[in-house]
């Protein structure tokens, strides 16, 4: 282990030649340089973030959802059947002729009538519309204070109108609580997306959304180590500046207000392929193999939100 972990951390890949984790560990009086060990703060406020989702969603989203005649719908369930669950949950949930032939001789029943109890049984799954706007208000909101807080942040900071401050001194670049901050809060944030998306709406781009998590994750975390937290800090701003508007689109969507949908789908696309296709590229520096992950999965999603707008 001890020869993975220097091989791992050689001071060669992350660090300018002649500068060793040594020389970071001892900084001037009064000045804080970033350590691995800042980051275990992220977990217990991943946690804290998960149970103020819990609290937001139920208190907050679920009422205005109400309020916006979003109620908790309850479809029609497939009555208790022990022979077609076993096959819904072990074998197939869409059963070919061959199974239905099967099934229909086995219970005695019509193929019709077993072809609509795998349907209803489907849509048991399904989450509800309530369901689905509460998750992307509390999305939603988080995204537009994160990013309102991060482009404040940024505002008074001289890398953000001129990016070569990026790299002045570094890595003798001091940590301020106002970048800590920033850089924890989005890195617990996204430590709590990995692990609530087990238990939230499953999507068909599980997989995907994995990948990104724990891309975006391992990138926060590493940029944060090395100290290039000013170049991360602005490559976290670019993306949260269009996220919350794709969330308000689903708001939208959800609460059957299409005209409004429709604007803020436009404004998002807009703002998506400003912020993760023009200005994105030019953040691309290190840790090239997590951004290229980044890359390609903005271009499959704005396919595929053109696709779906038009």
């Amino acid at each position: 282990m001890a020869a993975l972990s220097a091989w791992f951390w050689n001071e060669r890949f992350w660090l300018p030649h002649n500068v060793t984790w040594a020389d970071l560990e001892n900084p001037a009086p009064g000045v804080e340089y970033p350590k691995a060990g800042h980051l275990f703060t992220a977990l217990p406020l991943a946690l804290g973030i998960f149970v103020v989702r819990i609290l937001f969603e139920r208190f907050i989203a679920s009422p205005c959802a109400r309020s916006l005649h979003i109620h908790q719908g309850v479809g029609r369930r497939a009555q208790p059947n022990a022979v077609l669950e076993k096959v819904f949950t072990s074998i197939t949930k869409n059963p070919d002729s061959r199974h239905l032939d099967g099934l229909s001789k086995q219970l005695d029943w019509e193929v019709r009538k077993v072809q609509r109890w795998f349907r209803h049984r489907r849509n048991q799954d399904k989450p509800s519309t309530h369901t689905k706007f509460c998750e992307s208000m509390w999305r939603f909101t988080f995204y537009l204070c994160i990013f309102t807080y991060g482009f404040q942040f940024l505002w008074q900071s001289p890398w953000m109108w001129d990016t070569r401050h990026c790299w002045y001194g570094y890595p003798y670049q001091a940590m301020t609580s106002g970048l800590y901050h920033y850089y924890v809060t989005e890195l617990a944030f996204y430590w709590s997306l990995m692990f609530s998306q087990f238990t939230d709406i499953k999507r068909k781009d599980f997989l995907i959304m994995f990948i990104h998590h724990l891309a975006t994750v391992s990138l926060i975390s590493f940029s944060y180590v090395n100290n290039m937290a000013r170049v991360g800090s602005l490559v976290l701003c670019v993306h949260d500046a269009s996220d919350f508007l794709l969330e308000a689109a689903k708001m939208a969507n959800y609460a059957k207000y299409q005209r409004l949908c429709d604007f803020l789908f436009i404004v998002f696309s807009v703002a998506f392929f400003i912020t993760r296709l023009v200005i994105y590229p030019i953040c691309f520096f290190l840790f090239i193999y997590l951004l290229c992950i980044g890359k390609v999965m903005f271009v499959f999603w704005s396919c595929k939100q053109l696709l779906n707008f038009f």
